[in-house]
């Protein structure tokens, strides 16, 4: 009994050990991947992107000069990103909530 006492006023006076999450941003994690950007003005719509992506969130429509990315099948590898010759695809650090809604992100020039 006297061992569990000691447990709890430590408790009590020590620092809570979760993030008061909607109030307070969390860290992000060393190596998290987050989401992707196209550069519009220098991709040259080759279609590299779409197809290395391993599941198929993106789709290139050349003759319209637009890129739909769909982040719900995303899996976030950045493939696309690797692939891309003209560094069109950048890796951004912001990791997005949770979404209720399903939408596709597009990228027009």
């Amino acid at each position: 009994m006297p061992k569990l006492l000691g447990t709890i006023i430590r408790n009590l006076f020590s620092k809570p050990a979760t993030v008061n999450y909607p109030f307070e941003a969390s860290p992000l994690v060393e190596g998290t991947r987050g989401s992707i950007s196209f550069n519009m003005d220098r991709c040259d719509q080759c279609q590299d992107c779409e197809r290395v992506c391993p599941s198929a969130a993106i789709k290139v429509y050349p003759d319209d000069k637009k890129i739909e990315w769909d982040q719900f099948k995303c899996i976030y590898c950045h493939l696309c990103v690797e692939t891309c010759m003209h560094k069109a695809i950048t890796a951004l650090d912001h990791v997005q909530s949770p979404d209720y809604k399903k939408s596709v992100t597009v990228f027009e020039s």
